[in-house]
């Protein structure tokens, strides 16, 4: 094939078919060829015309290989011999012409070319990547092509016309018929690791000098696990299982033991005791109940030094309330409404990253360093249009259809028009997208590659053409978006496998909306106006749309989520009402007596309850009060829980006062019983108080600012809850006595009940154990008291213990999106079909800062993957982490602004940097000036007939630029273009890559490399993708000894699960820490104390396993509600320990006592009041609450009333610390009880 004999109507030139000898070409000419084909010496079998021809079409090829020496030297050797050879007539044969304005030209050939040519050719470039696009470079060289005979078949293949490609069909055979004389070329080929065309490691993984790297493992790390037989089990839970095994072993073998040492050890003088303490049980009935009733006077003197402070000190105290109960009153509510006079300053805090992102936060520097240096993440709005299968097996059907296409741009019609009101202006999505090249928006849809033309879609082809451009994105100019730039399939489809777009079952549409730092500013403020009308416009008009056509939509904006958490906060309004009520309701039950119908109308206690709901209320409203005038903005948590939180606390102690009273002598003076009541349970209820308000205070010191605030507010709102209950609720208790007393109707205090009415209602206000209480003296008490069901309790509980270990290992950190927002919230569907659909994940960058690119650095080699690179290099290191994406979860290797610019640099890419005669740049061929706009095809020009390359190899220092060439060079490399031509210009891809500001100085002061993580369908994986990127730009930072760190857009959210556990372990020790020191200073009993901890420890472990059962994940709800449980466990187990503590006799009667006093306290002030308000947001419309507040609570208020009310009991009974015994004369030193009968 010698000349040219025409050309296509789209302007390719076509060969004649003719067969002459080679020719000798001038100086000149020889020269060019010797430039682009060193193998090609001496004569030739080409014209000018034809060479030129081949230059202009391998151009294009060039800079995606050119990062490789030996590919691109493979490749051109390929189109060298086949254009220019010698010896072209002994392998390519003529197989069919075409005529051309009379001429024959050449329309089909055979290539005969050797196997292992084909091998070395493909074995050299397989791996090369391109950058810009995150992939392989044989994606659009070659379609993919996974050998050599795939990649010269679509090569060969003749291209249609204003195609790219071959203008005739080539076919490539590796052997020529015997007959025909002809032989195949058999060219030698580089290896990629070739000691002087060598490859970089990401181009090249099988070179030597990589290969000798460490691999990366090929296999998760999987948790220590033991196989017995079929049964496998984890490390934990077996040594927790022989553990137990052994403790329980010892619990009865050392049980047994005792009970039989102890039978042989009875003697007749224990036998005698027991004779006479059976003689007369009536007797050491009335003891007990004389004890029961006079506890706090008969054991004042077993108190420690503090409790006895404290008892006196609530004696007086109690003395001087009953006396003064208005004055009381006034001061104590006048004090907490000083505080509420703050909430003329109340603001709640709703931003995302305020709440759950605290100061110092590593991921919320990067952030801001990324959003100031290089540019803030693009807003994302987004719809998915999928199909649906008919029956829930069955695949769903292809989206790429006509109709659906079709469908597609009457939505992007609409989403074009649309129009939204800010501050007076319409803004259009034109007014906020992104545009890389500052014309078109960069949306992410198929449409592109019809420009987002509709008229485009039958002139192009319709679906066959978006088939095509799967394989042509980047080669093809028809195929490129209308912002110009390449648009990868997988970013505009779902729903598909590998690579097979074809069969995608969704369409993903993406508009990337500029976004301003801080997310403040006008710019947001209109992209925030525009995405409400998004939503609404979506709702109203595009849903319906695409449900007639039997597809399904989903939808976000940007703002979708913080919108849907504000109608969140409002949608449980009533449930949380109606469990207040419920509250409500029971307190008035419980405070009350025993209802008569003669007389539940005076014994009744509805008003007192009511009273003591908006105690509770006045403390919440305090708390927010004084931090809202200090400065501190609330929370959403904060309006939920708290009010429940200090009210389930709150009401313990309302019951626990009343009940103290009501327990009391009722011959004595109203005032003596208030005193003594207050001196029974007063040091309780402050050690139970002072324990939940260390407890919360603990949080305070947590990073997390959502935790924080909550911990603080509540730590206030128990301490006012704690300071209104001994002070105005005793004052009202006073108050509701004297009513009682006076026989005036309760919630109307102003009617009297007339006495003659009143005489045959014998025993009102007398008292009488309830029915509880008996219980618990007659019966709990003394089937706990057993042997046998004292060995079963322990075994059972430390059993849950153990289990509630090995089950907390299974906790998940993260928190479901789809749990936070309403059940009925469009996002629900979209959070869903986000996780069926998506085949990328979020862009992943690795940002470098401080880049030193001067000649006198190695820096530059050690960032690059391109020839001559270091073999550890960051962008290296970054493929070979891709290759293993299970353990990266990086999808691809990176985008390389710096690999690009090195072959946009290089004299190869001869259609990259150029420059004029006077040194300005110059654009390639296909761009303007070169090519004026209007005109349709172009070729060498006028204008930039004289341009050259910017550098010759000799300019060059290792293929490097000095540190004056880089310097110059750069800002060029970011304001060219990409075209056909030049596929490297770096404006739009790498715009923002580079942050240019003090570049001169030969620092650059942050730059990125962008790719992508794999799909994260679950918490879990985000939380793990953040960790593995940060452990691996660590080790790369320290190998390289470079400043490197990852950025993704939702890193600033999930860096607090990466240290989740560490979190909460620390603070819940702190808070059960806080907790015993308390108790120990109160009690000076160590053991007591110790008992008090255990129990803690073990409902906070056995709820941790809950957790694990209910798949409920570790996150800022759960630590709050741990740090909470902390608190609220402690009203479980304080008032047991300290009636036990008080009591005398020996263990058995101590617990029985304490049960019989405390118990029916605990049961009903306690266990039910909480459980009655935690069974109404069971029905809450919003998952959230049923997730970490009903079944966390409810978990609590079980767990808590069994350890509190059978193992806490049983344990004491058996290691209960020994009773204070005193001197007798002690016994002086008691309250008077000369009133007493």
């Amino acid at each position: 094939m010698y000349d040219i004999c025409g050309a296509r109507s789209d302007g390719k030139v076509l060969n004649c078919p003719f067969n002459i000898p080679a020719v000798k070409p001038d100086d000149l000419l020889s020269s060019k060829i010797q430039s682009l084909c060193p193998t090609i010496t001496g004569d030739v079998c080409c014209t000018e015309t034809q060479f030129d021809t081949l230059r202009s079409q391998v151009q294009q090829a060039i800079p995606f290989i050119v990062g490789c020496p030996a590919c691109l030297r493979n490749f051109l050797n390929l189109f060298c011999e086949l254009t220019c050879s010698p010896d072209q007539s002994l392998f390519i044969n003529v197989t069919s012409t075409t005529k051309i304005k009379n001429n024959s030209t050449v329309d089909g050939i055979e290539y005969y070319i050797t196997d292992s040519f084909g091998e070395g050719l493909y074995e050299s470039c397989k791996n090369v990547k391109f950058g810009s696009s995150n992939s392989r470079a044989l994606d659009f060289l070659g379609a993919g092509a996974k050998n050599f005979k795939e990649w010269f078949a679509f090569i060969g293949q003749k291209a249609g016309v204003n195609l790219p490609g071959s203008p005739y069909g080539i076919k490539f055979s590796p052997l020529p018929p015997v007959s025909s004389g002809m032989k195949p070329t058999n060219v030698s080929t580089y290896s990629c690791s070739d000691d002087t065309l060598g490859c970089s490691c990401g181009d090249c993984p099988s070179a030597g000098a990589c290969s000798s790297t460490a691999a990366p493992p090929t296999q998760k790390r999987h948790a220590c696990s033991i196989k017995i037989g079929s049964l496998e089990a984890k490390c934990v839970d077996f040594v927790l299982a022989i553990l137990y095994i052994v403790l329980v072993s010892l619990f009865l073998g050392g049980g047994l033991f005792h009970r039989i040492k102890g039978k042989k050890n009875s003697s007749p003088l224990s036998e005698a005791r027991r004779d006479r303490s059976s003689v007369n049980p009536q007797k050491a009935d009335t003891i007990h109940a004389q004890m029961l009733q006079n506890t706090p006077q008969r054991n004042w003197a077993q108190l420690s030094a503090v409790q006895g402070f404290l008892a006196n000190f609530y004696r007086k105290y109690g003395i001087w309330v009953a006396r003064h109960p208005t004055l009381v009153l006034c001061l104590s509510v006048s004090a907490v409404l000083l505080l509420c006079v703050g909430l003329v300053q109340f603001k709640v805090e709703t931003k995302p990253d305020k709440l759950w992102v605290g100061k110092g936060s590593r991921a919320a520097e990067e952030k801001q360093f990324f959003d100031t240096h290089l540019a803030p993440f693009y807003r994302i709005e987004q719809l998915i249009i999928a199909s649906v299968p008919k029956s829930p097996h069955d695949k769903a059907p292809e989206i790429l259809t006509d109709d659906n296409i079709k469908l597609l741009f009457d939505i992007q019609k609409k989403v074009d028009g649309l129009r939204a009101n800010h501050s007076g202006s319409m803004v259009s999505l034109t007014d906020i997208c992104l545009k890389p090249l500052g014309e078109d928006c960069a949306t992410q849809s198929v449409l592109q590659y019809f420009k987002m033309k509709p008229g485009n879609y039958d002139d192009f082809g319709g679906v066959d053409h978006v088939k095509y451009c799967f394989e042509h994105f980047t080669s093809t100019e028809s195929c490129l978006s209308a912002f110009k730039g390449p648009l990868d399939p997988t970013t505009a489809l779902g729903g598909f496998s590998g690579n097979s777009y074809s069969e995608a079952s969704a369409f993903i549409v993406t508009y990337p909306v500029d976004n301003a730092v801080d997310n403040e500013g006008n710019k947001t403020e209109k992209a925030v106006a525009w995405e409400k009308a998004f939503i609404q416009l979506a709702k109203d008009e595009l849903l319906p749309m695409v449900k007639s056509k039997g597809l399904t939509l989903s939808f976000s904006s940007e703002s979708s989520i913080e919108e849907e958490l504000k109608r969140e906060s409002t949608a449980d309004v009533i449930t949380i009402a109606i469990s207040y009520l419920v509250m409500f309701a029971y307190i008035s039950l419980a405070l009350g007596d025993a209802p008569r119908l003669n007389s539940f109308y005076i014994t009744s206690k509805v008003l007192l309850g009511l009273s003591g709901v908006i105690l509770v209320m006045l403390s919440v409203l305090g708390s927010v009060g004084f931090f809202s005038a200090v400065g501190m903005k609330s929370t959403l948590i904060i309006m939920e829980v708290i009010p429940f939180l200090v009210l389930a606390v709150g009401v313990d102690n309302m019951c626990i006062l009343v009940h103290a009273v009501k327990r009391q002598e009722q011959d004595l003076l109203l005032e003596r019983r208030i005193s003594n009541a207050l001196m029974e349970v007063g040091p309780s209820i402050t050690l139970a108080s002072l324990a939940e308000i260390l407890a919360f205070a603990v949080g305070a010191y947590i990073k997390m600012p959502a935790v924080r605030v909550f911990s603080m507010f509540a730590a206030l709102a128990v301490l006012l809850d704690f300071i209104l209950q001994v002070t105005a609720f005793v004052a009202l208790i006073v108050f509701d006595f004297k009513r009682t007393e006076d026989k005036r109707v309760d919630c109307f205090p102003c009617i009297k009940k007339p006495q003659s009415s009143y005489s045959s209602d014998k025993g009102v206000g007398q008292k009488k154990a309830s029915l509880l209480t008996r219980y618990m003296k007659d019966v709990h008490a003394p089937i706990l008291s057993h042997w046998v069901v004292k060995i079963l309790v322990i075994a059972f509980f430390f059993g849950l213990a153990m289990a509630g270990i090995a089950l907390s290992t299974r906790i998940e950190p993260g928190l479901e999106q789809q749990i936070v927002l309403p059940q009925d919230s469009y996002l629900q569907g979209y959070f869903n079909n986000i996780s069926t659909y998506l085949r990328i994940g979020p862009p992943l960058y690795f940002v470098v800062k401080n880049y030193n690119y001067s000649s006198e650095s190695r820096q530059t080699n050690q960032l690059c993957s391109i020839n001559k690179c270091d073999s550890n290099s960051l962008l290296n290191e970054i493929a070979k982490a891709s290759l293993t994406p299970e353990l990266s979860y990086i999808a691809k290797p990176a985008a390389s602004w710096l690999d690009d610019f090195l072959v946009w640099l290089s004299p190869e890419a001869f259609g990259c940097c150029r420059k004029f005669t006077n040194g300005t740049f110059c654009p390639p061929d296909d761009q303007p000036p070169c090519c004026p706009s209007d005109q349709g095809s172009c070729g060498l020009s006028e204008v930039c007939k004289d341009c050259t390359t910017c550098f010759r190899h000799a300019d060059l220092s290792s293929d490097r630029p000095s540190t004056i060439q880089f310097k110059e060079k750069l800002p060029w490399f970011l304001d060219a273009l990409p075209s056909a031509d030049c596929a490297k210009g770096g404006h739009g891809a790498y715009s923002t890559s580079v942050d240019l500001q003090g570049y001169e100085n030969g620092i650059i002061q942050a730059s990125s490399f962008r790719t992508y993580h794999t799909p994260l369908n679950k918490q879990a994986d985000f939380v793990n993708s953040m960790r593995a990127a940060q452990e691996f730009s660590s080790k790369v930072s320290r190998s390289l000894k470079m400043e490197i760190y990852p950025y993704s857009v939702f890193y600033m959210f999930f860096e607090q699960y990466l240290d989740i556990w560490k979190t909460a372990l620390i603070n819940l020790s702190i808070a059960i820490a806080a907790v015993f020191a308390v108790c120990l200073i109160i009690t000076c009993s160590f053991w007591s104390s110790a008992i008090i901890l255990l129990v803690i420890a073990m409902i906070i472990i056995d709820l941790l396993g809950v957790m694990a059962v209910f798949h409920i994940q570790l996150n800022a709800l759960s630590v709050v509600n741990l740090i909470m449980s902390v608190g609220i466990a402690v009203e479980f187990c304080v008032h047991i320990t300290h009636a036990f503590s008080i009591s005398s006799g020996d263990r058995n009667q101590r617990m029985k006592e304490a049960l019989g006093g405390m118990g029916a306290s605990v049961f009903s002030g306690i266990t039910l009041t909480k459980l009655v308000g935690v069974i109404v947001l069971g029905f809450s419309r919003s998952e959230v609450f049923v997730v970490y507040y009903f079944k966390m609570y409810l978990a609590l208020v079980l767990l808590g009333f069994l350890h509190g009310l059978v193992f806490l009991p049983v344990f004491l009974s058996m290691f209960g610390p020994a009773p204070r015994h005193v001197e007798g004369d002690r016994l002086d030193h008691r309250p008077s009880v000369s009133s007493l009968p």
